[in-house]
């Protein structure tokens, strides 16, 4: 790879990652061809951008971002063969890697970094998945804001039948 080739390879990454708040460092060495083409097709599926890279060329990527965004923690993941997932949705690439692999070991997460959270080894795979999405934090928060109202509005109702019902008793009595 020329320094021309290495040079383009960085600032792209680099534009990666400073549109995208969800990124993973994986592993995926060990997979068979054909396994790793079917990795790929599933991120593709779910909207996930799977790029394998240089470790060093990775570095360099992300040690230009600005000290803020809390990459150093990451440079620790970088040995040994790595693949980037970058994705929408947090919890979108612990969610495939888990149910890709099933009762195997590969992929292996070797980092996650969150919105400014790093997530360090394939230990915090539980973590990852169970993270809640935006949609799903909006939709439990609109759940909570609803659930008095809809108690409310439902004893009202509940009692707006008993009441009636008493009364029709009362009047069929008086008859």
């Amino acid at each position: 790879m020329t320094k021309e080739e290495k040079t383009a390879v960085i600032e792209a990454l680099k534009e990666k990652f400073d549109n995208n708040a969800f990124f993973y460092i994986t592993d995926s060495s060990s997979l068979s061809v054909e396994k790793v083409n079917k990795l790929r097709r599933l991120c593709f599926e779910k909207g996930i951008e799977m790029k394998v890279v240089k470790n060093t060329l990775i570095q360099k990527a992300l040690e230009a971002a600005p000290e803020e965004k809390n990459y150093q923690p990451l440079y620790e993941a970088l040995h040994g063969p790595s693949a980037v997932m970058f994705a929408e949705v947090a919890n979108l690439p612990a969610r495939l890697i888990k149910e890709f692999r099933g009762d195997g070991e590969r992929p292996l997460i070797k980092a996650a970094y969150i919105d400014t959270a790093v997530y360090i080894g394939d230990e915090q795979i539980e973590a990852l998945s169970n993270l809640k999405s935006r949609d799903e934090m909006v939709g439990d928060l609109l759940g909570l804001l609803m659930s008095p109202g809809a108690n409310l509005l439902g004893a009202l109702q509940s009692g707006g039948g008993n009441i009636m019902g008493l009364l029709k008793a009362l009047e069929e009595r008086g008859e």
